[in-house]
């Protein structure tokens, strides 16, 4: 799985929540207490931002993430046994949603922390770039530059 610092961070973050409390609490809960762990390490988040949700361009009703950190990284959280397909896919809803590069679903609601590294495919299209093709880029880039 691919991290970059800040996810990184968020994880642990995360972790030290899981590893103090364990599972079995409402979501609430981790939430109220990885808000604690984010301050604590000097990460700016805002929680329960409300986003609209547009359909064709209309205006169909309103999400809240739970967390968006740095204004980069939408975090959504579950206090369940375990994770499935309906949960990634409303997290990746939401990144879309928000138009983030990144999301972080986190579950503490299993025996031990479940994550998992959500890509928006609006921003993952250098992926799709053969690795001569993403060096001539860089190559162009770096002449115009």
């Amino acid at each position: 799985m691919i991290k970059d610092e800040l996810t990184y961070k968020i994880i642990g973050c995360s972790m030290k929540v899981h590893n103090t409390l364990g599972n079995g609490f409402q979501e609430v809960i981790y939430q109220r207490c990885l808000a604690i762990e984010l301050q604590s390490a000097q990460i700016h988040f805002e929680r329960e931002k409300e986003q609209k949700i547009y359909y064709d361009g209309i205006d169909v009703g309103t999400r809240r993430a739970d967390f968006v950190v740095e204004n980069k990284v939408i975090v959504e959280l579950k206090a369940l046994i375990n994770l499935e397909d309906v949960h990634l896919a409303q997290a990746k809803n939401y990144v879309v949603a928000y138009d983030f590069p990144l999301g972080l679903l986190i579950n503490f609601g299993s025996q031990s922390l479940q994550y998992k590294l959500i890509f928006n495919p609006k921003f993952n299209q250098i992926s799709k770039t053969s690795e001569s093709e993403f060096a001539e880029l860089i190559r162009i880039y770096r002449i115009i530059e």
